[in-house]
């Protein structure tokens, strides 16, 4: 959820950071919409965790279906709801962040390339979320979206590896991708003066975590580099935020997105991140 924020807080710098009530709201929903996929994601796959996971929640019966869909469901709504009231924008991209984690839990992740490009969506439509503080800024700097959707479909489709192995086809590819990210980050941050140099850092940083990881499971397409890639390249997630928010907010505001980061992190010695 940590990464999720770091969307928004992205977002609402490109938006101008002179919204904060805004802000508020674009947090709650967000945080809402990351837990109702999670939720709804375990009811989509209750048959098979039965198989390989009966210790989860709704197989072993501590929860029910129809219990945990109306809290998957109430939390995208609610998700939908408060980002309303930070703007009428914000509620509409909101409502297609559901739809997209909807269609991703029902149908995306056991689908080929869509699978992987409707992850991305999710991730694109999230910075958005924060863009959409200020509609009239949403409606010129919708682009920045394809840059998460392309890091996270790369990332994804990477991940689908994780058990069975992958193919160097498809670690080629997200190299290219992410390379391609990475260099129009880097345009980006050397054409905004007040935080090119802190964007022009964190790019480099996200380089070095990345490449070496995507390069990894090139070179050996097994489960063991695919996890560790999968892994790097969520959590590092953060840093891509990290550029825009130097870029459109300055070095110390680009630092509480990073705070996330850690937190993000921290959690991630704690429990399992695909």
């Amino acid at each position: 959820m940590a990464t999720a924020l770091a969307d928004v807080l992205a977002g609402y710098a490109v938006a101008g950071l002179g919204n904060p009530a805004a802000l508020g709201w674009l947090l709650v929903s967000t945080a809402c919409l990351y837990a109702g996929g999670v939720v709804l994601n375990d009811v989509f796959d209750r048959d098979l965790d039965r198989t390989e996971r009966p210790e989860r929640p709704i197989p072993s019966g501590r929860v029910t279906v129809p219990a945990a869909s109306t809290l998957g469901g109430g939390l995208l709504a609610f998700g939908v709801l408060a980002a309303s009231e930070a703007s009428t924008a914000a509620g509409i991209v909101a409502a297609a962040t559901a739809a997209s984690v909807l269609l991703y839990d029902a149908w995306g992740k056991r689908q080929g390339l869509l699978g992987p490009v409707n992850m991305g969506m999710c991730r694109g439509l999230n910075l958005l979320l924060g863009i959409a503080a200020a509609p009239p800024v949403l409606a010129e700097a919708w682009p920045l979206a394809l840059l998460p959707l392309v890091y996270i479909t790369a990332v994804t489709a990477v991940s689908r590896g994780e058990v069975h192995g992958g193919r160097r086809g498809i670690a080629a590819f997200a190299l290219i991708s992410l390379s391609g990210v990475l260099v129009a980050l880097l345009a980006l941050a050397l054409r905004h003066a007040g935080g090119s140099s802190a964007g022009v850092g964190f790019t480099a940083l996200l380089a070095w975590r990345v490449l070496p990881a995507f390069w990894g499971v090139y070179e050996t397409p097994e489960p063991g580099p695919i996890r560790h890639a999968t892994r790097t390249g969520v959590l590092s997630l953060v840093l891509l935020d990290a550029v825009i928010g130097a870029t459109y907010g300055g070095a110390l505001y680009s630092l509480a997105i990073v705070a996330t980061g850690l937190v993000a992190w921290s959690l991630a010695r704690l429990f399992a991140v695909t």
